[in-house]
Protein backbone atom coordinates (compact mmCIF):
# COMPACT_ATOMS: atom_id res chain seq x y z
CA UNK A 1 0.00 0.00 0.00
CA UNK A 2 2.91 2.62 0.60
CA UNK A 3 3.77 3.09 -2.76
CA UNK A 4 0.29 3.87 -3.61
CA UNK A 5 0.42 6.68 -1.80
CA UNK A 6 3.18 10.13 -2.02
CA UNK A 7 4.03 9.30 1.51
CA UNK A 8 3.99 6.45 3.84
CA UNK A 9 0.28 6.25 5.65
CA UNK A 10 0.35 5.48 9.28
CA UNK A 11 -2.27 2.83 10.59
CA UNK A 12 -5.63 4.80 12.02
CA UNK A 13 -6.64 4.30 15.18
CA UNK A 14 -9.14 1.56 16.38
CA UNK A 15 -12.69 3.23 16.41
CA UNK A 16 -13.73 0.53 18.80
CA UNK A 17 -17.35 0.14 17.20
CA UNK A 18 -19.34 -2.11 19.18
CA UNK A 19 -20.53 -5.24 17.54
CA UNK A 20 -23.50 -6.33 16.68
CA UNK A 21 -25.56 -8.20 13.95
CA UNK A 22 -28.42 -5.50 13.82
CA UNK A 23 -28.11 -2.74 11.12
CA UNK A 24 -30.88 -0.02 9.83
CA UNK A 25 -31.48 1.31 5.83
CA UNK A 26 -30.05 4.07 5.54
CA UNK A 27 -31.07 6.41 2.63
CA UNK A 28 -29.12 9.94 1.81
CA UNK A 29 -32.23 12.43 1.04
CA UNK A 30 -31.12 15.15 -1.74
CA UNK A 31 -33.11 17.97 0.45
CA UNK A 32 -33.01 20.40 -2.57
CA UNK A 33 -31.09 22.84 -0.81
CA UNK A 34 -28.44 24.76 -2.62
CA UNK A 35 -26.74 27.91 -1.34
CA UNK A 36 -23.71 29.79 -2.46
CA UNK A 37 -21.12 31.40 0.31
CA UNK A 38 -18.20 33.24 0.08
CA UNK A 39 -15.91 30.91 1.44
CA UNK A 40 -13.61 32.88 3.25
CA UNK A 41 -15.27 33.49 6.55
CA UNK A 42 -15.76 29.63 6.83
CA UNK A 43 -12.87 27.78 5.44
CA UNK A 44 -8.67 28.97 5.04
CA UNK A 45 -6.60 29.94 4.05
CA UNK A 46 -7.45 31.04 0.25
CA UNK A 47 -6.66 28.73 -2.63
CA UNK A 48 -6.98 30.16 -5.91
CA UNK A 49 -9.89 29.27 -7.88
CA UNK A 50 -12.14 28.12 -5.00
CA UNK A 51 -13.62 31.68 -3.51
CA UNK A 52 -17.12 29.99 -2.53
CA UNK A 53 -18.83 27.43 -0.91
CA UNK A 54 -21.51 26.08 -3.26
CA UNK A 55 -23.46 23.61 -1.40
CA UNK A 56 -26.44 21.02 -1.01
CA UNK A 57 -27.53 20.15 2.48
CA UNK A 58 -28.31 16.59 2.89
CA UNK A 59 -30.73 14.86 5.55
CA UNK A 60 -30.59 11.00 6.09
CA UNK A 61 -33.44 9.06 6.86
CA UNK A 62 -33.18 5.63 9.36
CA UNK A 63 -35.35 2.60 9.50
CA UNK A 64 -35.50 -0.05 11.99
CA UNK A 65 -35.93 -3.51 11.91
CA UNK A 66 -38.50 -2.37 14.55
CA UNK A 67 -40.47 -0.27 11.81
CA UNK A 68 -39.42 3.07 13.57
CA UNK A 69 -38.36 5.78 11.16
CA UNK A 70 -36.45 8.80 11.95
CA UNK A 71 -34.48 11.51 10.34
CA UNK A 72 -31.52 12.92 10.82
CA UNK A 73 -31.66 16.84 9.55
CA UNK A 74 -33.79 18.42 7.34
CA UNK A 75 -31.83 20.94 5.08
CA UNK A 76 -33.41 24.37 4.58
CA UNK A 77 -36.88 25.09 4.98
CA UNK A 78 -38.52 25.58 1.47
CA UNK A 79 -39.92 29.24 2.95
CA UNK A 80 -36.60 30.24 3.71
CA UNK A 81 -37.86 34.08 4.62
CA UNK A 82 -39.59 32.39 7.26
CA UNK A 83 -36.89 31.52 9.46
CA UNK A 84 -35.72 33.76 12.32
CA UNK A 85 -35.66 36.71 11.79
CA UNK A 86 -31.81 37.07 13.01
CA UNK A 87 -30.85 34.65 10.32
CA UNK A 88 -33.12 36.05 7.62
CA UNK A 89 -31.35 39.49 8.35
CA UNK A 90 -27.74 37.81 8.58
CA UNK A 91 -28.35 36.10 5.02
CA UNK A 92 -29.63 39.85 3.70
CA UNK A 93 -25.99 41.31 4.60
CA UNK A 94 -24.40 38.39 3.77
CA UNK A 95 -25.57 38.48 0.20
CA UNK A 96 -26.20 34.43 0.35
CA UNK A 97 -28.06 32.66 -2.26
CA UNK A 98 -30.39 30.28 -1.20
CA UNK A 99 -32.81 28.19 -2.53
CA UNK A 100 -34.90 25.42 -1.83
CA UNK A 101 -37.65 23.61 -4.13
CA UNK A 102 -39.48 21.07 -1.70
CA UNK A 103 -39.06 20.39 2.18
CA UNK A 104 -38.31 17.00 2.77
CA UNK A 105 -41.70 16.11 4.02
CA UNK A 106 -42.78 16.58 1.00
CA UNK A 107 -39.65 14.57 -0.70
CA UNK A 108 -40.33 11.59 1.37
CA UNK A 109 -44.69 11.54 1.19
CA UNK A 110 -43.51 11.45 -2.85
CA UNK A 111 -41.91 7.96 -2.22
CA UNK A 112 -44.43 6.29 0.24
CA UNK A 113 -42.92 7.91 3.60
CA UNK A 114 -45.43 10.02 5.71
CA UNK A 115 -44.17 12.43 7.78
CA UNK A 116 -46.60 10.92 10.55
CA UNK A 117 -44.56 7.71 9.86
CA UNK A 118 -41.14 9.74 11.16
CA UNK A 119 -41.09 8.74 14.84
CA UNK A 120 -38.38 11.69 15.59
CA UNK A 121 -36.14 14.19 13.83
CA UNK A 122 -32.74 14.38 14.83
CA UNK A 123 -31.29 17.95 14.69
CA UNK A 124 -27.07 17.22 14.24
CA UNK A 125 -27.29 21.22 15.43
CA UNK A 126 -29.41 23.79 15.79
CA UNK A 127 -27.93 26.00 11.97
CA UNK A 128 -30.85 26.81 9.77
CA UNK A 129 -28.89 24.83 6.68
CA UNK A 130 -29.88 21.71 8.72
CA UNK A 131 -33.18 22.55 11.12
CA UNK A 132 -36.17 23.02 8.25
CA UNK A 133 -39.48 22.64 8.86
CA UNK A 134 -40.44 20.61 11.48
CA UNK A 135 -43.92 22.04 11.74
CA UNK A 136 -44.55 19.99 8.48
CA UNK A 137 -44.14 17.11 10.35
CA UNK A 138 -47.50 15.71 13.55
CA UNK A 139 -46.67 16.52 16.73
CA UNK A 140 -46.11 12.92 17.12
CA UNK A 141 -42.38 13.28 16.35
CA UNK A 142 -40.08 14.17 18.39
CA UNK A 143 -37.26 16.86 17.93
CA UNK A 144 -33.93 15.40 19.56
CA UNK A 145 -30.64 17.78 19.83
CA UNK A 146 -27.59 17.91 21.10
CA UNK A 147 -26.06 18.36 24.81
CA UNK A 148 -26.82 21.92 25.95
CA UNK A 149 -29.16 22.86 23.28
CA UNK A 150 -32.18 23.70 25.65
CA UNK A 151 -29.97 26.24 28.07
CA UNK A 152 -28.70 27.97 25.30
CA UNK A 153 -31.53 28.41 22.82
CA UNK A 154 -34.99 28.41 25.02
CA UNK A 155 -36.66 30.75 24.99
CA UNK A 156 -36.17 30.94 20.81
CA UNK A 157 -38.00 33.65 18.37
CA UNK A 158 -40.28 35.27 19.37
CA UNK A 159 -40.18 35.50 23.09
CA UNK A 160 -36.42 35.65 22.60
CA UNK A 161 -36.33 38.60 19.51
CA UNK A 162 -32.40 37.79 18.77
CA UNK A 163 -32.81 34.18 19.02
CA UNK A 164 -31.94 32.10 15.48
CA UNK A 165 -34.28 29.72 16.16
CA UNK A 166 -38.04 29.49 15.85
CA UNK A 167 -40.03 28.18 19.30
CA UNK A 168 -43.40 26.99 16.97
CA UNK A 169 -40.05 24.27 15.71
CA UNK A 170 -40.97 22.24 19.41
CA UNK A 171 -44.00 23.65 20.53
CA UNK A 172 -46.48 20.86 21.16
CA UNK A 173 -43.90 17.98 20.28
CA UNK A 174 -41.34 16.22 22.88
CA UNK A 175 -37.88 18.27 22.59
CA UNK A 176 -35.81 15.56 23.65
CA UNK A 177 -32.05 16.59 24.53
CA UNK A 178 -29.48 13.66 24.36
CA UNK A 179 -27.04 13.56 28.11
CA UNK A 180 -24.41 11.32 26.45
CA UNK A 181 -22.50 10.75 29.94
CA UNK A 182 -26.08 9.44 31.22
CA UNK A 183 -27.41 7.64 28.45
CA UNK A 184 -24.38 6.26 26.39
CA UNK A 185 -22.91 4.73 29.68
CA UNK A 186 -19.44 5.57 29.21
CA UNK A 187 -19.39 4.36 25.62
CA UNK A 188 -16.93 5.80 23.13
CA UNK A 189 -16.86 5.13 19.19
CA UNK A 190 -13.26 6.97 18.06
CA UNK A 191 -12.58 9.32 20.30
CA UNK A 192 -16.30 11.10 20.64
CA UNK A 193 -18.67 10.20 23.44
CA UNK A 194 -21.37 7.65 22.08
CA UNK A 195 -25.34 6.87 22.40
CA UNK A 196 -26.52 3.58 21.09
CA UNK A 197 -30.18 5.04 19.97
CA UNK A 198 -32.33 1.87 19.86
CA UNK A 199 -30.19 -0.27 21.98
CA UNK A 200 -29.09 -3.04 19.46
CA UNK A 201 -26.02 -1.74 18.01
CA UNK A 202 -27.31 -0.51 14.79
CA UNK A 203 -27.63 3.36 15.00
CA UNK A 204 -24.85 5.43 17.35
CA UNK A 205 -24.95 9.28 18.07
CA UNK A 206 -21.89 10.72 18.51
CA UNK A 207 -21.11 13.63 20.67
CA UNK A 208 -18.91 15.73 18.41
CA UNK A 209 -18.68 19.40 19.80
CA UNK A 210 -16.92 22.30 18.75
CA UNK A 211 -18.98 23.75 15.52
CA UNK A 212 -21.69 24.40 17.31
CA UNK A 213 -23.32 23.85 20.58
CA UNK A 214 -24.77 20.22 21.06
CA UNK A 215 -22.89 19.29 17.53
CA UNK A 216 -23.78 15.47 16.62
CA UNK A 217 -23.26 13.21 14.24
CA UNK A 218 -25.29 9.70 13.38
CA UNK A 219 -23.23 6.52 12.69
CA UNK A 220 -25.62 3.63 11.21
CA UNK A 221 -24.77 0.05 11.04
CA UNK A 222 -25.52 -0.54 7.17
CA UNK A 223 -24.23 -4.49 7.18
CA UNK A 224 -23.08 -6.48 9.93
CA UNK A 225 -20.84 -9.11 8.02
CA UNK A 226 -18.31 -7.75 7.31
CA UNK A 227 -19.48 -4.55 9.45
CA UNK A 228 -19.88 -1.37 7.44
CA UNK A 229 -20.88 1.89 7.94
CA UNK A 230 -22.39 5.05 7.21
CA UNK A 231 -21.12 8.22 9.31
CA UNK A 232 -23.60 11.14 9.15
CA UNK A 233 -20.74 14.09 9.82
CA UNK A 234 -23.22 17.07 9.85
CA UNK A 235 -21.38 20.20 10.13
CA UNK A 236 -18.29 18.88 11.55
CA UNK A 237 -16.66 19.37 8.45
CA UNK A 238 -18.13 21.82 5.71
CA UNK A 239 -15.82 20.52 2.64
CA UNK A 240 -13.31 17.41 1.57
CA UNK A 241 -10.15 19.52 2.03
CA UNK A 242 -10.75 19.90 5.70
CA UNK A 243 -10.35 16.49 6.46
CA UNK A 244 -8.21 14.79 3.51
CA UNK A 245 -5.49 14.24 2.83
CA UNK A 246 -4.18 13.06 6.30
CA UNK A 247 -1.35 11.00 8.15
CA UNK A 248 -3.66 8.25 7.50
CA UNK A 249 -4.47 8.63 4.15
CA UNK A 250 -2.38 10.71 2.37
CA UNK A 251 -2.40 12.28 -1.19
CA UNK A 252 -2.22 9.01 -3.73
CA UNK A 253 0.64 8.78 -6.11
CA UNK A 254 -2.11 8.42 -9.16
CA UNK A 255 -5.65 9.79 -8.98
CA UNK A 256 -8.51 8.32 -11.29
CA UNK A 257 -10.94 9.64 -12.27
CA UNK A 258 -8.98 12.61 -12.79
CA UNK A 259 -10.57 16.06 -10.98
CA UNK A 260 -8.75 18.15 -13.82
CA UNK A 261 -9.48 16.31 -16.93
CA UNK A 262 -8.41 19.54 -18.77
CA UNK A 263 -5.01 18.63 -18.10
CA UNK A 264 -5.05 14.81 -17.28
CA UNK A 265 -7.72 12.73 -18.67
CA UNK A 266 -8.58 9.83 -17.12
CA UNK A 267 -5.74 9.64 -14.15
CA UNK A 268 -3.87 12.74 -12.87
CA UNK A 269 -0.62 12.33 -10.42
CA UNK A 270 -1.26 13.29 -6.87
CA UNK A 271 2.13 14.98 -6.91
CA UNK A 272 -0.27 18.27 -8.28
CA UNK A 273 -2.33 18.69 -5.66
CA UNK A 274 0.54 18.22 -2.99
CA UNK A 275 2.25 21.51 -4.69
CA UNK A 276 -1.11 23.82 -4.59
CA UNK A 277 -1.95 22.32 -0.44
CA UNK A 278 -0.57 24.98 0.96
CA UNK A 279 2.06 23.36 3.65
CA UNK A 280 2.95 21.02 0.39
CA UNK A 281 2.72 18.39 2.31
CA UNK A 282 0.72 15.03 0.44
CA UNK A 283 -0.98 13.96 4.35
CA UNK A 284 -2.25 17.54 6.22
CA UNK A 285 -5.61 18.92 5.08
CA UNK A 286 -6.20 21.61 2.58
CA UNK A 287 -8.35 23.79 4.69
CA UNK A 288 -8.92 24.50 8.44
CA UNK A 289 -11.33 26.37 10.12
CA UNK A 290 -11.43 30.30 9.75
CA UNK A 291 -11.25 32.47 12.84
CA UNK A 292 -14.32 33.27 14.24
CA UNK A 293 -16.56 30.90 12.19
CA UNK A 294 -16.57 27.97 14.70
CA UNK A 295 -18.39 28.04 18.50
CA UNK A 296 -15.20 26.62 19.46
CA UNK A 297 -12.25 26.41 17.12
CA UNK A 298 -9.96 23.99 18.83
CA UNK A 299 -12.70 21.58 20.37
CA UNK A 300 -14.05 21.95 16.43
CA UNK A 301 -10.50 20.98 14.94
CA UNK A 302 -10.58 18.34 17.77
CA UNK A 303 -13.86 16.72 16.67
CA UNK A 304 -12.81 17.08 12.93
CA UNK A 305 -9.46 14.98 13.69
CA UNK A 306 -11.83 12.51 15.08
CA UNK A 307 -13.88 12.58 10.92
CA UNK A 308 -10.31 12.30 10.29
CA UNK A 309 -9.89 8.54 12.04
CA UNK A 310 -13.32 7.21 10.63
CA UNK A 311 -12.38 8.30 7.27
CA UNK A 312 -9.29 6.23 7.33
CA UNK A 313 -11.36 3.06 7.92
CA UNK A 314 -12.20 1.40 4.83
CA UNK A 315 -15.68 0.39 6.24
CA UNK A 316 -16.95 3.67 6.60
CA UNK A 317 -18.37 5.93 4.33
CA UNK A 318 -18.05 9.67 5.21
CA UNK A 319 -21.15 11.81 4.27
CA UNK A 320 -20.60 15.47 5.24
CA UNK A 321 -24.04 17.34 5.07
CA UNK A 322 -22.87 19.75 2.46
CA UNK A 323 -20.27 17.57 0.02
CA UNK A 324 -21.30 18.50 -3.38
CA UNK A 325 -19.28 16.20 -4.55
CA UNK A 326 -21.58 12.88 -3.69
CA UNK A 327 -24.60 14.01 -5.83
CA UNK A 328 -23.07 12.63 -8.50
CA UNK A 329 -21.61 9.19 -6.79
CA UNK A 330 -23.89 8.15 -4.29
CA UNK A 331 -27.48 6.12 -4.23
CA UNK A 332 -29.91 8.94 -3.01
CA UNK A 333 -33.53 8.64 -1.42
CA UNK A 334 -35.60 6.10 -2.53
CA UNK A 335 -32.09 4.20 -3.25
CA UNK A 336 -30.53 3.22 0.20
CA UNK A 337 -26.73 3.61 0.75
CA UNK A 338 -26.52 0.14 2.42
CA UNK A 339 -24.95 -1.46 -0.28
CA UNK A 340 -22.05 1.83 -0.56
CA UNK A 341 -19.02 -0.79 -0.23
CA UNK A 342 -19.71 -3.29 -2.42
CA UNK A 343 -20.25 -0.44 -5.34
CA UNK A 344 -16.76 1.33 -3.66
CA UNK A 345 -18.70 4.39 -3.32
CA UNK A 346 -16.46 5.36 -0.68
CA UNK A 347 -13.45 5.31 -3.17
CA UNK A 348 -15.33 6.82 -6.07
CA UNK A 349 -16.12 10.19 -3.93
CA UNK A 350 -12.99 10.54 -2.09
CA UNK A 351 -10.76 12.56 -3.53
CA UNK A 352 -13.18 14.27 -5.83
CA UNK A 353 -12.92 17.55 -3.96
CA UNK A 354 -9.92 18.29 -5.46
CA UNK A 355 -11.65 19.52 -8.43
CA UNK A 356 -12.06 22.67 -6.76
CA UNK A 357 -8.64 23.51 -6.94
CA UNK A 358 -8.25 22.71 -11.04
CA UNK A 359 -7.25 26.31 -11.22
CA UNK A 360 -4.25 26.13 -8.54
CA UNK A 361 -2.96 23.02 -10.54
CA UNK A 362 -3.59 24.90 -13.95
CA UNK A 363 -1.43 27.69 -12.48
CA UNK A 364 1.15 25.43 -11.40
CA UNK A 365 1.42 23.48 -14.65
Amino acid sequence: MAGDYLVDPKPPPNLNIPESTCTVQVSIIDSTSRFELNIAPFLQPDIKGKTKLTCPAFSFLIEHASGKKILFDLGVRKDFENLAPHIVEMAKKGGWIVNTVKNVSEIISENGTEPKDIDAIIWSHLHWDHTGDPSTFPNSTDLIVGPGFKEAFIPAYPKNKDSPLLEHDWEGRNLREVYFEEEGNGLKIGRFNAMDFFGDGSFYLLDSPGHAIGHMCGLARTTSSPPTFVLMGGDACHHGGEFRPTEYLPLPTSISPSPVPKLHKGFCPGALFQQVQPDKKADVPFYHIAEGFAHDKKVATWSIHGVEEFDAADNVLVAIAHDDTLLDVLDFYPNTLNHWREKDLSNKVRWTFLRDFAEAVEEQE
